[in-house]
């Protein structure tokens, strides 16, 4: 299948938004060696794009809701058929298609932004000031010649840490200078991609399924590993979006996370006193765990209970423990 479409849908989103930047007065050429008009378009490329699947990330939310609310009915399944892993898989679609929750829907909003990904990826690879075809996906030749020429601190957004001697030629780059503005983007992109993993579980918890619990590892630890690699082939300016897309999602899961907080579970809400563990301070949020505690309400001391007479025992004169009166 063609991926055509997706394209000309990038190419245009990002050209309509550098042209949006130039009427506004966003110079052009380069400015302490950043074009950027050319870096805003790729911002604003992202803003697009949250905005247009803001619909898929509230259904994302209500399935993490639904998901936490089912953990005591989960747990209780593996407990269950401990042992028995086929049968446990069974109860627990069974659950899932009944309750109507989708374990695959935490990772929607990223899956239907790959095809983004790539697509930036790919019309940004184009960006080769010595292609004959300067005109493909609805690009102008003086457009192409402008977003071959865009830099970041003079590192062409075409440019990526791998580039070749012979790129890095054509594209007019010095390679001590990519390679540092990659470097440090590339590890900006693996903290960011990290952090927004971490802050989800900060606020949910691990999950007690464990498939849910793999997924989890895989987003906290696997992804940003595989940038550590991935990231020596990624032009610029797609990290550019990568980390632009990673803080917008830091933004918006703080603000969904504060005005619906996760739901106490009925096994938390309904568990005896005596067999609840001591309670620990609850974190007020920070994306590193280092929020202040919350303050803990004063335990009042209680006077200690004296003890009643036991039945049918004689009560207790206190006139013979007083000391007798002298005589006169």
């Amino acid at each position: 299948m063609s991926l055509d479409w997706i394209y000309y849908a990038i190419s245009w989103i990002l050209l309509t938004w550098h042209s949006a930047w130039d009427a506004i007065g966003v110079p052009i050429d380069a400015v302490i060696g950043t074009n950027f008009a050319w870096i805003l378009a790729i911002v604003f490329l992202v803003v697009s794009v949250r905005v247009i699947l803001f619909p898929v990330f509230v259904k994302q939310i209500k399935s993490q809701r639904a998901m936490q609310a089912l953990q005591p009915k989960v747990k209780e399944l593996q407990e269950k058929h401990k042992g028995d892993r086929e049968t446990l898989q069974k109860e627990m679609m069974e659950l899932y298609r009944k309750e109507k929750a989708n374990p695959l829907m935490g990772c929607l909003p990223m899956f239907l932004q790959i095809p983004v990904f790539l697509g930036l990826f790919h019309v940004l690879r184009r960006l080769d000031p010595a292609k004959q075809s300067k005109t493909l996906y609805g690009w102008t030749v003086e457009q192409f010649d402008s977003a071959s020429n865009a830099k970041l601190f003079t590192a062409p957004i075409a440019g990526k840490f791998g580039s070749s001697a012979d790129e890095l030629a054509r594209l007019g780059a010095n390679g001590t200078t990519v390679k540092i503005i990659a470097a440090i983007l590339v590890l900006v992109m693996i903290a960011t991609t990290y952090l927004t993993s971490r802050q989800m579980i900060l606020k949910t918890g691990w999950a007690e399924d464990p498939q849910q619990r793999m997924i989890q590892r895989l987003m906290l630890y696997g992804i940003p590993a595989s940038l550590l690699i991935s990231g020596s082939i990624f032009p610029i300016g797609v990290i550019i979006y990568w980390v632009t897309n990673n803080l917008f999602t830091l933004g918006q899961q703080q603000w969904v996370l504060r005005k619906f907080p996760p739901p106490v579970t009925a096994k938390k809400a309904t568990a005896p006193a005596a067999t609840r563990n001591p309670v620990q301070p609850a974190k007020s949020g920070g994306l590193f765990g280092r929020g202040k505690a919350a303050p803990t309400a004063p335990v009042k001391e209680t006077a200690p209970k004296v003890a009643g007479p036991k039945p049918g025992a004689k009560p207790a004169n206190p006139k013979k423990s007083r000391p007798a009166k002298r005589q006169g």
